[in-house]
């Protein structure tokens, strides 16, 4: 997760191409108009160029509404969309791309992959069914199995939302339906992710489950309604029906949180509200749970109360405190 910030700032495959009042300069070795059909129709080694922004194909055309007015720039048969600022390149492949002149609103479908190159090295790649960008309100939408890649970080979703401000910096980031946040063994999978750059945090609501390397290198699994992630802090907070499966402990109660260890990893978890720790045939309740990964231990405090199963029969093993 502590990658993810620099993750999400390399994912403004669009934010440069803003179509404001500009020229739209159109190259073909064959262009065309028929009054009945509203549209300039372009072929064979099409170029498009407006401001920075330069599409590529092999035919176009562009609805004329009011006699005269251009609508809707549409590309089709795998156009290619790029732009180059400084030393970033972004470009956009897809079957068909529509660029509207009036809302400011880039479209592409069907196929599409986005990418960011810092120089000749590929820094984010996005792929999704469709993705469309808003330049008036910095907002981009990708639908239809979205996946994103940056580095050793891969994102899965059925949709996915990020908004950018003027100067093309992140402010939000969500994706949506069946979600899931990968970085080399630790994975997260929610219904929902949001990501807020003026807070640092990272919410997941619905279904959510982290399976997560800790400080002593063991997994821990976090199952939860919430979980909130403060990339800053490196801090768990989880709420809702929570339980931790950590070797030999599992951990339930409503609200926890999780603190880093020395290098950054889960190595806390600290239990508020009736919660319970099983270890062996040994379940301890109490108000307030500390359960520490490494070293190893737990304190329970207010009102504990201790259940050893099946105490009765007459078995070393049933009898072990399992400790």
């Amino acid at each position: 997760m502590k990658k993810i910030l620099s993750f999400i700032a390399g994912i403004l495959i669009l934010t440069g191409i803003a179509v404001q009042a500009s020229d739209l300069i159109i190259e073909s070795k064959n262009q065309s108009y028929a009054e009945t059909d509203s549209k300039i129709k372009f072929n064979g080694d099409v170029k498009v160029t407006i401001d920075e922004l330069k599409v590529v194909g092999d035919n176009a055309d562009v609805n004329v509404i009011d006699g005269q007015k251009l609508d809707t720039a549409t590309f089709y048969d795998k156009p290619y969309a790029f732009e180059i600022k400084k030393n970033k390149k972004r470009e956009v492949k897809a079957n068909i791309l529509k660029v509207s002149l009036i809302t400011k609103i880039i479209r592409a479908e069907g196929d599409t992959q986005s990418v960011v190159f810092d120089g000749k090295t590929p820094v984010v790649v996005i792929n999704a069914d469709v993705q469309e960008y808003n330049t008036k309100t910095g907002v981009m939408k990708a639908n239809g199995t979205v996946t994103m890649l940056y580095k050793d970080i891969e994102t899965f979703s059925n949709a996915a939302e990020i908004t950018t401000d003027k100067n093309g910096d992140l402010k939000r980031l969500v994706l949506i339906g069946n979600a899931r946040v990968k970085q080399e063994n630790n994975e997260s999978m929610a219904d929902r992710f949001v990501y807020d750059a003026s807070t640092g945090n990272i919410v997941a609501t619905g279904n959510t489950t982290s399976s997560i390397f800790t400080d002593d290198g063991a997994k821990l699994v976090l199952k939860s309604g919430y979980q909130e992630y403060n990339q800053n802090r490196s801090i768990f907070n989880a709420s809702n029906n929570v339980r931790i499966w950590y070797q030999d402990y599992y951990a339930a109660g409503p609200k926890v949180t999780l603190y880093p260890g020395a290098n950054g990893k889960p190595n806390e978890a600290n239990f508020i509200g009736r919660s319970s720790i099983t270890q062996g045939v040994r379940t301890i309740y109490a108000d307030r749970i500390k359960m520490t990964m490494k070293p190893k231990t737990f304190d329970a405090q207010g009102n504990t109360r201790t259940v050893i199963k099946n105490i009765g029969s007459n078995t070393d093993e049933n009898v072990s405190l399992g400790l």
